[in-house]
C-alpha cells in the first residue's frame, strides 16, 4: 500500500514522485517545469539530455524510467531521478531557483527517513491525504486500521515461507472466501480500473475486509502453518469465517454487503454523505 503522497509542490507547482528501491524518485519534466524558464518542459529536457549525453554527463544515464500517473489519469513511464541525481542536474539548469529547490528537495527528500524513525509521521501524512479527497474521519480510522491488519498478515506470510509473488494468490483466496469475488472481480464490480479497491470500500467493506485478514493471521499461528498449500487453505479458512458473517448480516438487513457503489465516480456531495 502506498503510504507517501504521490504529489509534491514546489513554487506552485506540482511534482510527482514515487517510491523506489527504497527513496524517492522525482519527474525530471516536472522538476525542469519548475525551474526553467521555458513554456515547454518537455523539450527543454529532450535538448538538455542530448547535450548532458554529448558532454559525457552521467546524470541521463542515472534516470529511471518509472510509470507515474498523467493528466488523463493514465500511467505513463516517465524519466525520474533520486535527490542525488537531482542535485547534479540542477547545475546544468541555470535558474534563481536553484538554491532554494536544493533546500526544498533535501526536505522533501528526507520525509521518508523520518517516517521510518517515526511510522507516526507516515500515518498522519496519509490521512490528511485522504481528508483532502473528502474521506470521512470515521472511514479515515477503518482504512488505518485495515492497513495494519493487512500489514501484520503479510509479515506473518513472511514468516511462515510464502513468497512475495504468492501474497495476491492468498489475497484472493480471503477475497473470495468472504465476498464470493477476487480482488480484481471486485474491481470489476465497482467499475474500477487501476484504483486501489479498498479506497473504494464502504465502511462495511472494510470491516469483512479486515474481519477476513485479521481471521487468516489468526489461524495461521494456531496451525503453524507454513508453505504456500497451507497458508493458501489458512487463506481460505479466514475468508470463510468473514463471509459467513457478511451472510448472515445480509440476511437478518436484507441488504447486499458487496455494493457496486464507487466514490471515484460520484459527486462530491453523495461521496460526503454516503461516507459520513
Amino acid at each position: 500500500m502506498e503510504k507517501h503522497s504521490n504529489l509534491v509542490v514546489f513554487d506552485d507547482k506540482k511534482i510527482r514522485r514515487i517510491w523506489h528501491n527504497d527513496q524517492w524518485y522525482f519527474s525530471v519534466v516536472d522538476i525542469i517545469g519548475s525551474l526553467a524558464e521555458s513554456s515547454d518542459a518537455r523539450n527543454y529536457w529532450k535538448v538538455l539530455k542530448h547535450r548532458l549525453l554529448k558532454e559525457g554527463s552521467e546524470v541521463v544515464t542515472k534516470c529511471n524510467q518509472l510509470k507515474l500517473q498523467a493528466s488523463d489519469g493514465k500511467y505513463y513511464e516517465s524519466d525520474c531521478a533520486n535527490t542525488e541525481t537531482l542535485f547534479r542536474l540542477i547545475q546544468s539548469i541555470p535558474s534563481p531557483k536553484a538554491e532554494p529547490f536544493k533546500l526544498w528537495l533535501a526536505q522533501v527528500g528526507y520525509e521518508r527517513v523520518q517516517e521510518i524513525e517515526n511510522p507516526e509521521l507516515a500515518q498522519e501524512r496519509m490521512k490528511e491525504l485522504y481528508r483532502q479527497k473528502g474521506y470521512s474521519e470515521e472511514w479515515i480510522e477503518k482504512r488505518v486500521r485495515g492497513i495494519a491488519v493487512r500489514q501484520e498478515l503479510v509479515d506473518e506470510w513472511k514468516k511462515r515461507d510464502v513468497k512475495n509473488i504468492e501474497f495476491g494468490i492468498l489475497t484472493n483466496e480471503i477475497s473470495k472466501a468472504a465476498f464470493d469475488k477476487t480482488v480484481d472481480e471486485y474491481k470489476q464490480h465497482k467499475k474500477l480500473k487501476k484504483e486501489n479497491l479498498r479506497d473504494h470500500m464502504n465502511d462495511l467493506e472494510l470491516i469483512f475486509t479486515m474481519l477476513g485478514e485479521a481471521s487468516t493471521t489468526t489461524i495461521a499461528k494456531a496451525r503453524d502453518a507454513k508453505g504456500f498449500d497451507h497458508n493458501k487453505a489458512v487463506a481460505r479458512k479466514g475468508g470463510s469465517i468473514a463471509g459467513e458473517a457478511r451472510k448472515q448480516l445480509e440476511i437478518a438487513s436484507g441488504k447486499s454487503i458487496v455494493s457496486q457503489e464507487n466514490y471515484l465516480d460520484e459527486p462530491e456531495k453523495v461521496k460526503k454523505k454516503r461516507l459520513k
